[in-house]
């Protein structure tokens, strides 16, 4: 799920400073986005309208593989 959600994002960024970090635990995968601040904006989207779908992408995925997962951003220091 990582290289999927890595994939979708280098689409998005322009400068592809984006990090992706997967925790998993007991089924349950978190996945971290670390963008610099610029970027946040872009992923997030209007109304959040593009962090929705790719949240929406990942799910399908971790159904597939029958796990749970949560995606979350947070800046890039």
């Amino acid at each position: 799920m990582k290289d999927l959600l890595l994939y979708i994002l280098s689409n998005i960024s322009e400068n592809g400073q984006i990090k992706v970090e997967e925790e998993e635990n007991d089924g349950f995968i978190t996945l971290n986005i670390y963008a610099p601040k610029d970027e946040i904006g872009k992923i997030i989207g209007k109304s959040g309208k593009t962090i929705n779908s790719i949240k929406n992408i990942i799910k399908i995925k971790a159904i597939k593989e029958n796990k749970k997962v949560d995606v979350q951003i947070s800046e890039l220091e």
